[in-house]
């Protein structure tokens, strides 16, 4: 599964066409006509390059009646390009690194106090993303790695800890801790789950 996540992210960027279309986007918002003229290629062309650069998170799609613009999902294009070096690089731990790791284990223990009742209920989705990638870990934590659910059996897990099932169970998606296939969602490799703690 982490081989497969890592491969497909590769296999989206090792396409000229693609890459140049990640070059265009990084100016600005387009919709499909003008990366077609551009790129000097159909529009259906556009389409398909675009459907293999989102199935891996690295643009976003928005619908203006029957125009369809395309930007940069450019907090995700950044965590994957750590993934590689991740992977590699584990050797021991500095003391600075262990220093920020303790400060990264309190601030966690502090905002699932915050946030979470005594019998572990969500108070409330943090409404600051590095708080809600703490959240959203500690829930994710508890599903089983290797397991596939249906969205049923996610709806139910969120429900015993928040009534907004479905506002939690997109935010698994966008932030790359799980992944959905025909309505079956499985756990991404931990390498792939947003990072709160790079975040300042």
């Amino acid at each position: 599964m982490q081989l497969d996540k890592i491969v497909n992210y590769h296999k989206a960027l090792a396409d000229p066409t693609r890459v140049r279309m990640i070059g265009l986007l990084a100016d600005g918002e387009l919709n499909g006509l003008e990366l077609a003229e551009k790129l000097c290629i159909s529009p259906a062309t556009v389409t398909h390059h675009a459907a293999k650069l989102r199935e891996v998170s690295l643009i976003n799609e928005r619908r203006d009646k029957n125009t369809i613009y395309f930007s940069l999902n450019r907090y995700f294009i950044r965590a994957y390009s750590t993934v590689i070096v991740d992977l590699i690089e584990k050797g021991n731990k500095g003391e600075e690194e262990g220093k920020m790791e303790d400060a990264h284990t309190r601030l966690r223990q502090s905002v699932l106090k915050n946030f979470f009742t005594a019998d572990g209920k969500l108070k409330h989705i943090p409404a600051q993303l590095k708080k809600k990638l703490i959240v959203l870990e500690h829930l994710v934590s508890k599903l089983e790695p290797g397991r596939s659910y249906t969205e049923k059996e996610i709806n139910e897990y969120i429900g015993r800890v928040h009534e907004d099932f479905a506002t939690i169970r997109r935010e698994f998606i966008m932030h790359h801790y799980m992944y959905r296939d025909n309505q079956i969602y499985e756990l991404n490799p931990k390498e792939l789950w947003a990072k709160w703690e790079t975040l300042s």
